[in-house]
């Protein structure tokens, strides 16, 4: 998940972001691993100037399977997680990806 926090969104709401989303994590059993960290910005030529929306932040959830995806997206705890990402974001990006091994994708 990538996200911008709006621009008005006081320290404390700042942090009522993170509470939620550790609360998921600590609740919600199919939740394996939760990172989150800030964008680095190098400053060398590249993509980093075609980007289009500055995603400041990135919530990267992992889970056992797809099953623990789907428990994970039905848990109340995931709708106040989830609340964040349209209500404190400027913008916000969420995909699910299946991660492998790069020997081990499927491909079309």
């Amino acid at each position: 998940m990538l996200f911008e926090p709006r621009a008005n969104l006081t320290r404390e709401e700042r942090q009522k972001v993170l509470a939620d989303l550790h609360e998921a994590a600590a609740t919600i059993p199919s939740i394996r691993s939760l990172r989150v960290g800030r964008r680095i910005r190098h400053g060398l030529p590249g993509y980093e100037q075609t980007l289009q929306v500055d995603y400041q932040y990135v919530a990267i959830f992992e889970f056992e399977d797809a099953a623990g995806l789907k428990t994970y997206l039905q848990h109340p705890a995931h709708a106040a997680a989830g609340r964040h990402f349209t209500e404190s974001s400027a913008h916000s990006l969420a995909y699910d990806f299946d991660i492998v091994e790069p020997f081990q994708i499927e491909t079309p």
